[in-house]
C-alpha cells in the first residue's frame, strides 16, 4: 500500500467520486452511471446503488483497520442474501 494519493483516471470518459456523506457515484461524459458487479460471461448480478454502498463499505473498513493498526490485508463482503464467504 502506497501512503499518499493513489492514481485515478485510468478510465477514459469515466468519473468515479466519493463524498463522505453521499458515497460512491459514478458519471460517463458527464452523465450518470451505475457501478455493477459483471461475471466475466457478462451476467450482471447486481447494479446500482447497493454496488456503490457495498464497495464503499468494503473500502472504508480495510482503511479503518490500516489506522487501527490492524494490518489486515483483506475485507470481504457478506453476500447480499448469504453467509460470508470462506477466506
Amino acid at each position: 500500500m502506497m501512503i499518499g494519493t493513489q492514481p485515478t483516471g485510468a478510465i477514459e470518459g469515466v468519473v468515479i467520486s466519493a463524498v463522505s456523506h453521499e458515497g460512491l457515484t459514478v458519471t460517463v461524459d458527464g452523465k450518470p452511471a451505475k457501478l455493477a458487479i459483471v461475471t466475466d460471461d457478462g451476467q450482471v448480478i447486481a447494479a446500482g446503488d447497493v454496488v456503490a454502498r457495498e464497495a464503499e463499505a468494503v473500502a472504508v473498513n480495510c482503511y479503518r483497520n490500516i489506522l487501527q493498526g490492524k494490518g489486515f490485508l483483506r475485507v470481504l463482503s457478506v453476500p447480499l442474501g448469504g453467509a460470508p464467504p470462506k477466506a
